[in-house]
Formats: structure tokens, C-alpha cells, sequence
């Protein structure tokens, strides 16, 4: 018999823990909900083992921010045996969810037959490129499979932060004010070089004034499928004063040849950072993609603020 101010018996009754105030608190982790549809990261660019220890890692990073997240990957110009494409990939999502509510039904439970897509389809590009978009949707209406497909990663202050992360790494930037490190071969202009045209160029310069905003120097984007526009460029910041220029790649890197970096930095005459690749930023950002198309909304990832 309790009374309204607590139990009469005195037995020790388990409170809830009370959740911590002010706005440092932690977040309760959201979990994908039961029967959501899978995500299916879709990768551009040859299949190599490099390529595909990337993409794992990238929806390794998206799982650990959604436990229970169904996460797969398809590759644009797979084989179906190593590297199993976009189609075959949706496909086989579409096969298991049926096989799934078959055996519940037949096991007597009381399931509704599913509905909705079947996936959602995140491109692995970090800005857009109209003729490798094309193709991914083209391999998703040829799955014959319900599938949504969302847009690029960028832009993105996250894109920003990792720009930095990678130009710091190369020597060509100073890292952020927290780790006290700066290096004499810092570069004072950049050159974030994309794919896609000048649609891609337009979006890159986006996140380069973001970039430029954490670095305090000048930084133009420019194409690397269109001739002549990487010299363009660094001709043009070098005649606003830069003497010391960086090419800093604005993709996550399966969708070009690695040997086009390097062809592009030679004619910028100026040193390279690496691409993207998986840093934590591009699992983070396909997550958002996919809860964002889902309606169901974790927390946003956020940039870290610029120094």
C-alpha cells in the first residue's frame, strides 16, 4: 500500500536516475526503428579492396550513431560477385523483407504486410555530379525495387572541419588552436578542386568559404573534368597575392582516378592533401541523409566551430 508521497511499507523502490541538467547533458541514443528500410550507401568509381574498406567504414561510422541501422553497400560499376552493384543490392533488401514478413505470417504472427521503400539510397559523393547521379538512378529503377534516394553529402560545415583535418594532416595548414601545432609550410591560398561541372564547382564554394573562414586565407574551387580550370584558379589567386598554394580535394575519392589529383596539383604547381575519404564527418552526414528521408530526426550533425 503506497500513500501519494510514497510507499507505506518503507521497502527501497528504484527511481528513475534524473537526466542530467543544462545543455551539456547527454543525448539519449536513438535506435533505427523496427522494420526500417535499409540504407544502402552508393558507391562510384571503379571497385577496388581500397574502395571498399572505405565504404565499410563509412557505414561502420553511421551504425555506431544508429544501433540497429541495416546498412549496406552497392557499387555503381560492381561485378555481382565481389563487388555486388546498386541493382542486385536492392534487390536482394526487397527478397529478405518479403522472406521476413512470409515466415512471421507463417509462423502465426500478426504482421502487417510491409510497405513503404524498401531502402534508402545515400550517394558516396560530396557534391554533385550529374552524370554519376544519372546512373544511380538509373541502377535503382532498374532494381524495380521502392527505394528513396537522397541528395549529396555537401555542402556541409562537417565537409569544412574535414578539408582541415586533411590539409593539416599534409602539412598545409595549421591545425585547430587546441593542439598548439602550427607548421611554416602552411599554405595561403587553396584550391578545392571538385567533379560535376560547374554545378559541382558552385557547391564547392560553399563549403570553401567555410573552409576559408576556419583558415583565414583565400580558397576558390575549381573542376577537374573541365581543362585548364585548376591553372585557372591558382593563376588567379596567385595574382591576389598567394604565393604558397594548396590543392585540397572536395571529394571522398573512389569517384575519380587517383592519378587526376596528382595530373591537377602539377598543374596548379602546388602540393596535394589527401581526399576525404572516411573521416568520421562523411558517416555522420549519410546518417543524416537517411534519418532526414525517414522523417525521423537524431540530432544534426554540426561542424566544429571555426578558430
Amino acid at each position: 500500500m503506497s500513500s501519494p508521497t510514497g510507499p507505506a511499507s518503507g521497502l527501497p523502490v528504484r527511481m528513475p536516475r534524473p537526466r542530467q541538467p543544462g545543455r551539456h547533458r547527454r543525448p539519449e541514443q536513438l535506435a533505427a526503428p523496427e522494420g526500417a528500410p535499409a540504407l544502402v550507401l552508393a558507391v562510384p568509381g571503379t571497385p577496388s579492396a581500397a574502395t571498399r574498406s572505405l565504404a565499410e567504414e563509412v557505414v561502420s561510422i553511421a551504425r555506431s550513431e544508429l544501433p540497429g541501422l541495416d546498412g549496406r553497400i552497392g557499387y555503381l560499376d560492381g561485378d555481382d560477385s565481389e563487388f555486388p552493384t546498386l541493382t542486385s543490392v536492392l534487390a536482394h533488401a526487397a527478397e529478405e523483407r518479403t522472406a521476413r514478413f512470409e515466415q512471421a505470417r507463417a509462423a502465426g504472427a500478426d504482421v502487417k504486410e510491409p510497405d513503404g521503400p524498401v531502402a534508402v539510397v545515400v550517394p558516396l559523393l560530396a557534391g554533385p555530379d550529374s552524370a554519376l547521379l544519372r546512373q544511380v538512378r538509373q541502377a535503382v529503377m532498374d532494381s524495380r525495387v521502392a527505394a528513396d534516394l537522397t541528395d549529396v553529402l555537401g555542402p556541409h560545415p562537417l565537409l569544412a572541419e574535414a578539408l582541415h583535418v586533411r590539409l593539416s594532416e599534409a602539412g598545409l595548414a595549421r591545425a585547430d588552436r587546441a593542439r598548439l601545432f602550427t607548421v611554416t609550410t602552411a599554405a595561403d591560398g587553396i584550391v578545392l578542386a571538385s567533379v560535376g561541372g560547374e554545378e559541382a564547382v558552385q557547391a564547392a564554394g560553399i563549403t570553401g568559404m567555410l573552409l576559408a573562414a576556419r583558415l583565414a586565407v583565400p580558397v576558390m574551387a575549381a573542376a577537374l573534368d573541365q581543362e585548364g580550370s585548376i591553372a585557372a584558379i591558382a593563376e588567379q589567386l596567385r595574382g591576389s597575392g598567394s604565393q604558397h598554394l594548396a590543392l585540397a580535394p572536395y571529394l571522398i575519392g573512389p569517384e575519380i582516378d587517383a592519378g587526376l589529383l596528382e595530373a591537377a596539383a602539377a598543374e596548379a604547381g602546388c602540393a596535394a592533401a589527401e581526399a576525404l575519404g572516411p573521416y568520421p564527418a562523411i558517416g555522420k552526414l549519410a546518417l543524416a541523409k537517411y534519418t532526414m528521408a525517414l522523417g525521423i530526426t537524431p540530432p544534426q550533425p554540426q561542424g566544429a566551430p571555426v578558430r
